[in-house]
């Protein structure tokens, strides 16, 4: 008679356990995993729409205004200096601004 009604609590035991999990799991999501994409999609976005004369915030720090686009670098003009020419990856942008026309 015992074990009839010991069987019976471990299987809503696994029940709750798998609740718990699942809870566990869907709060990972949307703490990290889900805040993660939406910045790989704003990041994407800032890439794609790019263009020559926009000024960037370098990851390092460093204002610039690009001045070449290729596949995946650019050419950033730091400063007044016409020789201060760095090309970069894409990636290396923090911010963008784009130009504005007057």
């Amino acid at each position: 008679m015992y074990t009839l009604a010991s069987s019976g609590t471990s299987s809503t035991s696994w029940i709750y356990l798998f609740v718990i999990y699942a809870f566990i799991f869907v709060g990972f999501y949307f703490l990290f995993m889900r805040p993660q994409k939406k910045e790989q999609k704003r990041v994407q976005a800032m890439i794609s729409e790019m263009e020559v004369g926009d000024t960037v915030l370098t990851t390092s720090g460093f204002y610039g205004i690009i001045i070449d686009i290729s596949d995946d670098d650019i050419i950033v003009e730091f400063g007044s200096n016409k020789n201060c020419r760095i090309p970069m990856q894409k990636s290396a942008v923090a911010q963008l601004e784009k130009a504005t026309e007057e």
